[in-house]
C-alpha cells in the first residue's frame, strides 16, 4: 500500500515562528506522521521575522515563478526550503517581498493590524494550492492550522474541488485561541474572491474577525481539531455545531494518535 500524503499548512512553526499553540503542534505532529510512515509536506509563510542565514533557507527556483492574483494585481510568489533540525523534514516557505519582507508578523511597530492583512492571507492560500500543483503531489489529508490558512477549505471546496491533484483530499482544520481584535475589514471579501467563487460563498466567514475566520475554515472543513484549550465560545458552538468529526483538545503524549485516527477515518479506512 502507498504511503499517505500529509500536507501541513500552518501560519506558524517552532523554531522559526512562535506566536501561538500552533507553532508546538506544527512542529511536532509532521515529524510524528512521518516516522509512522507516511509522507509530508510542510508550507508556511516566510516572515521577514524568520532569519535566514540562521535557518539555511534557500530559493527552490524550479517552483517559484508562479504569480498570484489578487484583486486583479499580479504578486509573484517566491518559494523557499529549509531543513528542520533534528528532523528528515523540509519546510517550504511562501514568500513575496510586498506582504513579507517586513520585521513583523500581523501588527507593525505601533501594534496596528496590518491594513493589508487581507490580501497577505489571500495570497498564502492561493499560493499554497498552486505550489502543491506545482509539486505535482496529490495530497490524500491537508491539515490546516490558525486563522491565516483558513481559506483554504473554503478554495478546496469550490474552485479547487475538481482539480485532479485535490480530488480525492480531505482537509482538516485546527482552530486555536484568538490571537488578534478587531477585523479584517469590508475589503476582507473583495481581496479573498478567487475564479469560481462569489461573496456569499464567503459568508461563513461572517464579520472577518479572528472568530469568524475560525467559522469560515471549520464551515468548509471535513474535520475539525480543537488545538488550544482557550478557544472562543463561538468557535466551540460553530464546532459541535458543525457535527463533523473532531478531535478535542489534549496535552497527552499521544494526542497525535488521535489526529491519525481521524485521517484514518476522513480516508474511510
Amino acid at each position: 500500500m502507498s504511503k499517505k500524503k500529509v500536507l501541513i499548512v500552518t501560519q506558524e512553526m517552532k523554531p522559526y515562528l512562535l506566536l501561538n499553540t500552533a507553532s508546538e503542534i506544527a512542529r511536532q505532529l509532521p515529524q510524528y506522521l512521518q516516522e509512522d510512515g507516511m509522507e509530508l509536506r510542510v508550507l508556511m509563510p516566510r516572515f521577514g521575522t524568520i532569519n535566514e542565514r540562521r535557518h539555511r533557507l534557500h530559493e527552490v527556483v524550479r517552483l517559484s515563478g508562479i504569480n498570484i492574483i489578487i484583486d486583479d494585481e499580479d504578486y509573484p510568489l517566491i518559494i523557499k526550503v529549509a531543513s528542520l533540525p533534528g528532523t528528515k523534514l523540509q519546510v517550504y516557505f511562501l514568500d513575496n517581498e510586498d506582504f513579507f519582507k517586513r520585521k513583523f508578523v500581523f501588527n507593525d511597530a505601533d501594534e496596528k493590524f496590518y491594513k493589508d492583512n487581507p490580501e497577505r492571507m489571500a495570497f498564502f492560500c492561493k499560493g499554497v494550492l498552486d505550489t502543491v500543483r506545482k509539486f505535482g503531489w496529490p495530497p490524500d489529508i491537508i491539515h490546516c492550522h490558525g486563522w491565516m490558512t483558513s481559506l483554504i477549505p473554503l478554495y478546496l471546496k469550490t474552485t479547487y474541488k475538481k482539480d485532479p491533484i485535490f480530488t480525492n483530499s480531505k482537509v482538516v482544520y485546527s482552530a486555536y485561541a484568538n490571537d488578534f481584535k478587531g477585523s479584517m475589514g469590508k475589503s476582507f471579501k473583495s481581496k479573498a474572491l478567487i475564479s469560481g467563487i462569489n461573496e456569499d460563498d464567503l459568508n461563513p466567514f461572517d464579520k472577518a474577525d479572528n472568530s469568524s475566520l475560525h467559522l469560515g475554515g471549520i464551515h468548509y472543513a471535513d474535520a475539525v481539531v480543537k488545538g488550544d484549550s482557550k478557544l472562543s465560545a463561538k468557535v466551540n458552538e460553530a464546532i459541535e455545531a458543525s457535527e463533523k468529526p473532531m478531535v478535542e483538545f489534549s496535552n497527552a503524549e499521544d494526542r497525535f494518535e488521535e489526529y491519525k485516527s481521524l485521517y484514518t477515518t476522513l480516508l474511510g479506512e
